[in-house]
């Protein structure tokens, strides 16, 4: 009864896996890496920053129980003049207002530089 369970499973395992070895044709050598080319981009300017949701809050002083002072708008754009913890100074381009936005909600992508 053992080895009738060893070669049911056997059999099982073998369904499974022979379909995705076979998947590969027998002449083909493993997958080789797409080679990057190795450069630096250390030179090109900081991505601008961008809001991540479709609104923010534009408030007087960086805390979320400020004085409610605008609406930054995802299609906004605006400028960064300084940064405290996780808060952003900002003037609003769009409409011209100043103040500060959680920076959870308005970041910089990462650009990843291969050296």
């Amino acid at each position: 009864m053992r080895s009738t369970r060893i070669a049911v499973s056997a059999a099982i395992l073998g369904a499974f896996v022979v379909p995705a070895l076979s998947a590969t044709p027998a002449g083909a050598a493993p997958a080789a890496v797409a080679a990057v080319p190795a450069y630096s981009c250390h030179h090109l300017p900081p991505l601008p920053y961008e809001v991540h949701t479709k609104a923010v809050t534009i408030r007087s002083k960086a805390s979320s129980k400020s004085t409610a002072l605008g609406i930054l708008y995802k299609s906004h754009r605006f400028t960064v003049h300084k940064k405290s913890g996780n808060w952003l100074y900002i003037t609003d381009r769009t409409t011209g207002i100043k103040g500060w936005v959680s920076g959870t909600y308005v970041y910089r992508d990462v650009r990843v530089c291969l050296s």
